[in-house]
């Protein structure tokens, strides 16, 4: 659905009122659309040109120089509700780091950006993130490869993530006749515990004295089991984060292997991503931090975004960059700091605006 240009309107957006806007509407994975219908409003009003894609994905346009950075977002969140209130330097809410506020931050810093400069600067509001990265699928196949790309996810204002691990996705079941629980025949949940057991042995052999970027973590998030009298079931659903470049399809046998009758399905699964520190783009970042007072930090992160979906399909320069404090990722405790919002709103104009 397209939306048309906008008309600028000279006004410019305050990041920390934008972002309580944006956390005041729910929208859990899957319910996007009424935070997407809000961000047309107001990026037409701010000028962007804007479009809602096939997908749900809002995407918004800025200038129309040879160069295009394209930076990514989500509009989705994880379930449960967090009053929006403002507890003096604190929003909270949720989304309000993962990853409302990032998205914020970029449209205010976007905006600020000269619409004749030597850059074209496209924000996408991806949908599903938290799911199945249905979004971001969507564009790596539809838009052309930007030179550069930001993810915006928390890294903190003084801080660049450069590295996700993969992850995989599987879900092992055991269907077979009823036997008595003292017999000698191993239980459907005895199956299912056993391929856990080989996947977490196989992993610490793998592992070594490996650091925590570059092992494989092994966790259950899902056991299930019942009985009709007649037949037993079991299943599991496993997550297994794994370092770049590492063999996903040997885990896989590692986990059939561990017991040949239970079935062993591939959920998902997406390689772990580990971007150049000194691109042009990451040093953009570095010199933008300083010139702000901080210390530059790169970052790996243990877990996946949306960086791993489109830098095997667009193989550009690319960097994680927002505010807020991961560790509150997905908890009750959601909230960001307002400074920390409009302190990384300015490394991020200063970044994007670097020659």
């Amino acid at each position: 659905m397209a939306t048309g240009p906008g008309v600028a309107t000279g006004t410019r957006i305050d990041v920390a009122e934008l972002l309580s806007a944006m956390l005041s509407v729910p929208s859990a994975s899957g319910e996007e659309d009424a935070l997407a219908s809000l961000l047309v409003s107001r990026l037409l009003r701010a000028g962007f040109d804007v479009d809602v894609d096939v997908a749900g994905n809002v995407v918004a346009a800025w200038g129309d120089g040879p160069e295009t950075i394209a930076l990514v977002g989500h509009l989705d969140t994880v379930p449960g509700h967090i009053d929006v209130r403002r507890d003096g330097d604190l929003l909270h809410g949720r989304g309000a780091v993962d990853a409302k506020g990032p998205l914020a931050t970029a449209i205010a810093a976007v905006s600020r950006q000269p619409r004749a400069g030597p850059r074209r600067f496209v924000i996408v509001g991806a949908v599903e993130e938290e799911t199945s990265s249905r979004g971001a699928r969507h564009i790596a196949e539809s838009m052309a490869a930007p030179s550069s790309l930001v993810i915006l996810e928390p890294s903190g204002w003084d801080a660049v993530t450069i590295g996700y691990k993969g992850s995989l996705r599987l879900r092992v079941s055991v269907d077979q006749p009823h036997a008595h629980g003292a017999g000698r025949e191993p239980s459907a949940p005895d199956r299912c515990i056993d391929v856990v057991r080989a996947l977490v042995d196989g992993a610490a052999q793998s592992n070594g004295d490996a650091g925590v970027f570059d092992r494989v973590d092994v966790r259950v998030l899902r056991f299930d089991s019942s009985t009709d009298g007649l037949n037993d079931r079991a299943s599991v659903d496993l997550g297994v984060r794994t370092p770049p470049g590492y063999d996903v399809d040997q885990l896989v046998e590692v986990a059939r292997a561990g017991e040949p009758a239970a079935a062993v399905s591939v959920v998902g699964r997406e390689p772990g991503v580990r971007t150049d520190r000194g691109s042009p783009l990451a040093r953009g970042f570095v010199r933008a931090i300083r010139t702000h007072g901080g210390t530059p930090r790169f970052k790996l992160k243990t877990g996946t975004s949306d960086l791993n979906v489109l830098v095997p399909a667009w193989g550009c320069h690319a960097v994680a960059y927002g505010p807020g404090n991961s560790q509150l990722d997905h908890t009750p405790r959601e909230h960001i700091s307002i400074a920390e919002l409009e302190r990384a709103m300015s490394v991020l104009e200063a970044a994007l605006g670097a020659g």
